[in-house]
């Protein structure tokens, strides 16, 4: 399986030490060696830094993590490769243009049988069951919404009915972003952990690394960092139940809706 890490906030924010979290597990502390990536949103544009080698050993890998690009919303993934051989086509996250927004998608399962739903507008890469199912809903809220919808209700409750439908297949633990909502829904396992003010140190579970948040952050900042298993030892992570979706904005959950336990 995959690790996901997810970061929400109100102003731009760099994410390296979670990420330097999530990069160990990605061929040291953990079985994640098939490939990494991390999708940076700044306003409406975005960037991807993939690679399919090891995210504890890739010099790419260390060159983001040195490097503190500030963002509101960040969506990373760790891969160990089940279905599609491992490539940088089907490395994730995955990305693309709806609406004039970029969309980007990081998945951990399998979906079972996802492959024979048939796709329209919205065509995959690479060879992997996660983004066939990106392509496969992106059709689906096209052939809904063919232009932005004015009610974000309608919209949300579209996606939630869409990743429910998805999760029958399989796990389906998920985190996807249009750059101002981030949505996380959990099949098996996420967590997630505020950080506003007032700030405390925390310290990396898969790294001898501690950082004090009060001397980095401004009295006014809020961060949460989605993951699938807990990045630090001293703090209290929330965990997500099975069938549960929260959306998250400037830091902050905006909605979030569950599913039975």
């Amino acid at each position: 399986m995959c690790e996901l890490l997810g970061m929400s906030a109100n102003v731009p924010t760099d994410i390296c030490f979670s990420f330097t979290g999530l990069l160990r597990r990605g061929g040291l502390t953990g079985p994640h060696k098939d490939g990494w990536g991390i999708t940076f949103y700044e306003g409406k544009g975005n960037r991807t830094f993939r690679d399919p080698q090891p995210g504890a050993h890739s010099q790419i890998a260390e060159m983001v993590r040195n490097y503190p690009i500030k963002s509101k919303i960040v969506i990373s993934h760790v891969r160990r490769a089940n279905i599609g051989k491992i490539a940088l086509e089907n490395t994730h996250p995955f990305s693309r243009e709806l609406w004039g927004q970029n969309w980007t998608l990081a998945h951990n399962g399998q979906l079972k049988g996802i492959k024979k739903r048939k796709l329209n507008f919205f065509r995959p890469v690479g060879t992997t069951d996660s983004e066939h199912a990106f392509c496969w809903m992106l059709d689906q809220v096209y052939d809904r919404f063919p232009q932005e919808p004015r009610s974000l209700k309608v919209f949300m409750a579209l996606i939630e009915e869409l990743f429910l439908d998805l999760a029958t297949l399989g796990t389906f633990n998920v985190l996807m972003t249009n750059g101002e909502y981030l949505f996380a829904y959990c099949s098996t396992n996420l967590v997630w952990v505020t950080r506003k003010a007032p700030f405390g140190k925390a310290h990396l579970i898969d790294a001898d690394l501690q950082v004090d948040f009060s001397k980095e952050a401004a009295p006014n900042d809020i961060v949460s960092i989605i993951a699938t298993r807990p990045l630090t030892s001293d703090e209290s992570w929330n965990v997500m139940f099975k069938g549960e979706l929260k959306i998250f904005k400037d830091g902050l959950i905006f909605n979030s809706k569950k599913k039975g336990r």
